[in-house]
């Protein structure tokens, strides 16, 4: 297991500069296994050192490329696969281990694809509204067909917090994430107006 300060999400590319000896030491079991691992949030503490409290829920990620610098530091890109669920920790010996079970989605209504949709629509108005321009938005990756895959690609392409993606990868269905992240989405949209007519601007997007 891989705890981050980040969430790794189902159909979504994980870049990772990898230093720790623990988790050269997890790169390099991967490699000679079955390049898997698994990640989780990181609720309280550091990514470096230990002692950190984790989430239960994450993601299993398979290792798409990984590159050793003569340092012999890593750098990784992963991918997400499914969502998994910690059901015991075990002692990080010699990195953070645990058994955990696939937590598959729940089927999606017939009305999925058009929450999908809406859901893009608001992403791209928000990127909008801070600054972010049109050229740039037009190199944003194609979403999956699959709209359990398609709503986790929206949670990682919307502007959230960490927490707010740990909320969206803890929801049981793509109609359910779908509907939270309109909501927030819709819900920024109306903070951006509100700061713009104060003239103070919406804040760029970093």
């Amino acid at each position: 297991m891989f705890p981050l300060g980040s969430v790794a999400l189902p159909g979504v590319g994980l870049p990772l500069q990898i230093f720790e000896p623990r988790y050269r030491a997890l790169v390099m079991t991967c490699l000679t296994s079955d390049r898997l691992f698994g990640s989780v949030l990181i609720e309280r503490g550091s990514e470096v050192g230990g002692g950190d409290e984790r989430s239960t829920t994450g993601t299993l990620v398979r290792i798409a490329n990984a590159e050793e610098s003569p340092d012999g530091r890593w750098s990784v890109v992963g991918v997400g696969l499914e969502r998994l669920r910690v059901i015991e920790w075990l002692e990080d010996d010699p990195f953070p281990r645990c058994i955990a079970e696939p937590w598959p989605d729940e089927p999606a209504s017939s009305s999925a694809e058009e929450l999908v949709r809406q859901t893009y629509e608001a992403v791209l108005d928000v990127m909008a509204r801070h600054g972010v321009d049109r050229s740039a938005m037009s190199s944003l990756p194609e979403l999956s067909a699959d709209v359990s895959i398609a709503s986790f690609q929206l949670a990682a392409l919307s502007p959230l917090g960490p927490l707010d993606r740990l909320s969206a990868l803890n929801t049981p269905d793509p109609d359910s994430r779908l509907s939270l992240l309109l909501e927030s989405l819709r819900d920024q949209a109306s903070l951006l107006d509100a700061l713009d007519a104060l003239d103070d601007g919406p804040p760029p997007l970093e």
